[in-house]
C-alpha cells in the first residue's frame, strides 16, 4: 500500500515538475514580454529607463534560461508568482486569493451537490429498474444536461434575473453592502451563486445519475450479488454495502478529476453572471495578455488536478480491496 502510494505520489512530482517547466519556457518562446507589453500601453509616456525597472518587477533578465529557471523555482517555492499585468502593482498570488474563495464556493459547493444528488438517483434507479423514476429521470436529465451550460446560464439569467427579478445577475456580493452584519452579507452571497450554482448542478445531474445507474446495474448482475441475495441479506445491505460500493469506484475518479478542475471555474457560467470567479479571472488575463496571471492560473489548476488524483488513488485503496492486495 506505502509502496502503491510512493509510485503514485512520484509519478504525480514529475508531471507537476514538467507542468512548471512548460509554464516557464512557454512564455519566454513567444515573441515579447509583459514588460514591454505594459511599456507599449504607455505610448512613450514613460521614460526608456522604466522598461529595466518593469522588466526586473516582472522577474525578466538576460540571464541564461537555466539560472532563469532556478530562480523562478526559487520563487514559486516562496509563493512568488510574480506582478499582474493586469492589476499592477498587485502581486498574481493576492489576485488569484480573491477570486479562488468565490470559485470554490461556487463551483466547490455545485460539484458537491450535483454528484451526492446525482449518484444517490443513481442507485435508486439501478435498485428500481424499469420503476417511475427510473424510465423519467435518466432520460430528463439527460436531454436537460445536453444543452451547453451558457445557454442554460442565459436562459436562468433571463428568466429568474431579469424578468422575474428575483436574484441578481451580476457579481458575487452586492457592493453597496458596506459594513452591513453578516447576515446580510450572507445572504447576499448566496442570492448571487443561485443561478450561476443551478446552472453547474443541473447541467452536470444527469451525467452523474447516468454513470452511477449504468456501473451499478453492472454490478447487480455479478454471482457475489446473486450470492448476497441468496443469503437471505437485507436489499439496503446489498444494495448499499455491496452493489453501490463497488459502482462507486468510477464515479469516484470521475468526481476526483472534476474537483481537480473546479480551480478553473465554470468558465462560460461565470462570464455570463459576472461571477469574479478564476474562470472569470482567466479571461480577462487572456485579454490583457496578463502572462504572470494565466500562468499563476494554470500553474494553480495543474497543482489541483494533480493533488486531486493522488487523493482519489489513496481513497480507491480504501474502497478496494484488491487495489490493496495487488500493491
Amino acid at each position: 500500500m506505502i509502496r502503491y502510494l510512493g509510485l503514485r505520489a512520484l509519478f504525480y512530482s514529475l508531471a507537476g515538475f514538467t507542468a512548471v517547466a512548460l509554464n516557464f519556457l512557454i512564455p519566454r518562446l513567444m515573441p515579447g514580454d509583459p514588460a514591454s507589453i505594459m511599456f507599449a500601453q504607455f505610448q512613450g509616456k514613460m521614460p526608456p529607463e522604466a522598461l529595466d525597472a518593469l522588466q526586473e518587477s516582472f522577474g525578466l533578465s538576460n540571464d541564461p534560461l537555466p539560472l532563469q529557471f532556478l530562480a523562478y523555482l526559487k520563487s514559486l517555492a516562496q509563493g512568488d508568482f510574480g506582478t499582474s499585468l493586469l492589476y499592477y502593482p498587485s502581486p498574481v498570488s493576492e489576485v488569484m486569493t480573491q477570486a479562488l474563495g468565490w470559485t470554490v464556493l461556487l463551483a466547490g459547493t455545485a460539484l458537491l451537490i450535483s454528484f451526492t444528488i446525482g449518484t444517490l438517483l443513481g442507485i435508486a434507479a439501478a435498485w428500481k429498474r424499469e420503476g417511475t423514476l427510473d424510465k423519467f429521470l435518466p432520460p430528463t436529465l439527460a436531454f436537460i444536461g445536453a444543452f451547453p451550460y451558457f445557454w442554460l446560464a442565459m436562459l436562468c439569467l433571463s428568466i429568474f434575473g431579469f424578468q422575474l427579478g428575483w436574484f441578481p445577475t451580476r457579481h458575487a456580493i452586492d457592493p453597496q453592502l458596506g459594513e452591513t452584519g453578516y447576515l446580510a452579507k450572507m445572504y447576499s452571497v448566496w442570492t448571487h451563486a443561485f443561478l450561476p450554482g443551478l446552472t453547474m448542478v443541473v447541467a452536470s445531474l444527469g451525467g452523474w445519475l447516468m454513470a452511477m445507474r449504468n456501473t451499478m446495474i453492472a454490478e447487480l448482475g455479478t454471482d457475489y450479488i446473486h450470492y448476497a441475495q441468496i443469503r437471505g441479506l437485507s436489499n439496503n445491505r446489498v444494495a448499499l454495502a455491496y452493489a453501490a460500493r463497488n459502482a462507486l469506484l468510477p464515479s469516484v475518479t470521475s468526481f476526483g478529476m472534476a474537483l481537480g478542475f473546479v480551480l478553473s471555474g465554470a468558465l462560460l457560467t461565470e462570464v455570463v453572471f459576472g461571477y469574479p470567479g478564476q474562470g472569470y479571472l482567466l479571461i480577462q488575463a487572456v485579454n490583457a495578455q496578463d502572462y504572470p496571471l494565466m500562468q499563476g492560473i494554470f500553474l494553480s489548476i495543474t497543482a489541483a488536478v494533480l493533488t486531486a488524483n493522488f487523493l482519489v488513488d489513496a481513497v480507491q485503496l480504501v474502497l478496494d480491496p484488491r487495489l490493496r492486495v495487488q500493491s
